[in-house]
């Protein structure tokens, strides 16, 4: 048997900005800052007696052909790798696989690709890893999604990620262990309660092309100041920049907030948040928050159990294969 584990992924500052229509297009390109989670995809991949193929997730599929499979990640990993019949896959997450705005498609992509590379006997690098991961979302599948989960998946740590035309590079931040300390004492992760699919909101057209390119141009400056802040261990004003980021979102498209939604804002910086902005692509999911800490302990006050409260915590591995029984 082998065992993949991949974490999922908070983007401070930059997010959209790693979609190929503004990469590509501005000289400069795009750039996500963003942090591994210390909460994880878990993938197995174990052979078969016979050469069917048996894929358990939210649901079981049993199949003599592959090509058969109604899971897109899985019959295209399969296809990348090789790896065609006689095994059993199982995908497992920590947290809740979609919808939540923390990458976790991407981390089942990035953790799929590198259980079985691992099955067939290759060694995949994270560079390798997060390719073929963006070749399978974006090349094959066609999701009008960006680049920065499966880089964040397949590295781990806390990284500025640098989109270009020409290619994409992962500068790790350089952050003393003191300020790592209070960035998971200070950031925690509110769960609204609310699923939804990124897909569908990253492919609504904005009725003003020309706003949301401002707007993105805004939020690429602020991929910059987060990682000085960052570095600086100035969290207190990175707090703040997640507010102006989440404002800013908020005007891309009518999809990314809503009464419920602006109303959890409202009370979670009532309660005493330096700031704070929903992850991913809007419409639900997580909200990463910034405060002193105390914050943790009045957010569980008054939203558990209904919302869900958690630590930030920070993985530094990336995709791992953590057991082989082949090796």
């Amino acid at each position: 048997m082998i065992i993949s584990r991949t974490p999922l992924r908070a983007s401070f500052c930059g997010g959209g900005t790693d979609i190929d229509l503004y990469a590509h297009k501005e000289k400069d390109g795009g750039m996500v800052v963003s942090v591994a989670l210390n909460s994880f995809i878990h993938v197995t991949v174990n052979k078969r007696f016979d050469e069917k193929v048996r894929v358990a997730y939210s649901k079981v599929e049993l199949v003599d052909n592959f090509e058969n499979l109604e899971h897109e990640l899985v019959r295209e990993a399969m296809r990348i790798c090789g790896v065609t019949s006689g095994v059993e896959i199982t995908t497992i997450a920590d947290i809740p696989s979609k919808g939540t705005g923390l990458g976790s498609s991407s981390s089942v992509t990035v953790g799929l690709l590198n259980a079985l590379h691992a099955f067939s006997g290759h060694d995949a690098s994270a560079k390798q890893l997060a390719e073929e991961a963006c070749t399978i979302e974006l090349d094959i599948l066609k999701q009008p999604i960006g680049r920065q989960d499966q880089y964040a998946a397949a590295f781990g740590g806390i990284n500025a990620i640098n989109f270009t035309s020409e290619g994409i590079s992962v500068s790790p931040l350089e952050i003393s262990d003191e300020i790592i300390n209070r960035m998971q004492n200070e950031f925690t992760l509110v769960f609204t309660g609310i699923s939804r699919s990124a897909s569908k909101i990253l492919a609504e057209l904005p009725s003003n092309q020309e706003d949301k390119m401002s707007r993105l141009h805004h939020i690429r400056s602020q991929a910059n100041e987060s990682r000085r802040m960052l570095e600086n261990g100035d969290l207190s004003s990175l707090g703040a920049l997640l507010s102006e980021a989440w404002e800013l979102k908020r005007g891309i498209s009518s999809s990314v907030s809503n009464e419920a939604l602006d109303s959890l804002y409202s009370h979670i910086i009532k309660l005493g948040a330096t700031g704070a902005k929903l992850l991913g692509a809007g419409g639900g999911g997580f909200f990463l928050i910034h405060g002193n800490q105390d914050i943790r302990k009045a957010l569980i006050s008054e939203l558990a159990p209904k919302n869900k409260v958690l630590p930030l915590m920070i993985d530094f591995h990336g995709s791992s294969i953590i057991y082989n029984s082949f090796s």
